[in-house]
């Protein structure tokens, strides 16, 4: 199903309220996907139990079903029903979530989740959010909930509702629009593998603060496999070329500035990578809405938050 033309659909936008949550509710209750934000980006929301669900989120995206998806749970009870938690990701969990961080975990022996929502794979990733949108969908649903960025497969990754619509107008049934997010991008991904933290994907919690709250080592990721969500070489596609660490900009380039690089649009002036984060992806929508055929980016320091906003450049670029 995740291949094949999905039906046409009028998307209705209603503002975040007990209402717009309950209609919401009901849809998924019906097996249908719902955009939703949560502190990081604009999340495609179903029962990650249905699988017949999970299949609409993949044609609504029109995302490769070898790829994994992050499963929304409300607290830590509701991820070890789900998933095996040791002591390290424990000690992490008790630190980031509610938060931005997604723990990838084996499934327990009877988890409910349906397998394509982990892509046939014996583990599951796993995330309790912080934002009240999505915190209230998950209460009103009383589902575990898979939800990939509410953007078409390969797209800039929404951080408003308008985003949303820019590749997923007429394919889903609502999105609850309740502002601008707040990270920016995307979750940490990590898991626990030989005594050590991986990160699989870098995102708002830091390698420096995974250490420091497990007392782990911490590493990147070993070899190519998809593993979890979000590892695709190719991704954030705005649609244009995309030249990085620009120094400045050409006249036909949208130029997204840092620091006393400004720009068409500067993500921080003051050069602050967590401000930067935030705008990030807006930016990379500008750019693609823009006249303009390519696009340029002002290097952005690699150090903390820098390595997730630099992921996302690089695989934009590819």
């Amino acid at each position: 199903m995740a291949d094949g033309p999905i039906e046409s659909m009028a998307t209705e936008v209603r503002a975040f309220d007990a209402d717009t949550v309950a209609r919401a509710a009901t849809l998924v209750a019906q097996g249908l996907p719902v955009a939703v934000p949560t502190e990081t980006v604009y999340g495609l929301a179903a029962d990650a139990r249905n699988a017949d669900a999970v299949a609409r989120i993949y044609a609504a995206k029109g995302r490769p079903d070898f790829n994994p998806l992050i499963v929304h749970v409300p607290d830590l009870a509701a991820a070890e029903a789900l998933g095996v938690f040791g002591a390290a990701e424990r000690t992490l969990a008790a630190r980031f979530w509610p938060g931005p961080l997604t723990l990838v975990v084996p499934r327990t022996r009877d988890c409910p989740v349906a397998r394509i929502a982990t892509a046939g794979l014996d583990t599951i990733a796993l995330r309790v959010p912080a934002h009240r949108a999505m915190q209230a969908l998950l209460a009103a649903s009383r589902a575990p909930l898979a939800a990939p960025s509410a953007n078409a497969s390969g797209r800039v990754s929404p951080t408003r509702a308008a985003h949303v619509l820019t590749s997923l107008d007429g394919r889903i049934a609502l999105v609850i629009d309740d502002g601008a997010t707040t990270a920016g991008v995307e979750s940490t991904i990590a898991r626990v593998v030989d005594g050590a933290v991986e990160v699989l994907r870098p995102g708002p919690v830091t390698a420096a603060m995974l250490g420091a709250a497990s007392g782990l080592p911490v590493r990147g990721r070993k070899g190519a496999d998809v593993v979890a969500p979000g590892m695709l070489a190719s991704h954030y596609a705005p649609g244009k070329p995309v030249r990085l660490d620009a120094a400045s900009f050409a006249p036909d380039e949208f130029g997204i500035g840092f620091g006393a690089l400004r720009g068409d649009y500067c993500l921080s002036e003051a050069g602050d990578a967590t401000e930067a984060a935030a705008h990030l992806f807006d930016a990379l929508h500008a750019g693609a809405a823009s006249v303009k055929p390519r696009i340029a980016v002002a290097a952005i320091p690699a150090d903390g938050l820098g390595a997730a906003i630099n992921d996302r450049l690089a695989r934009a670029a590819v």
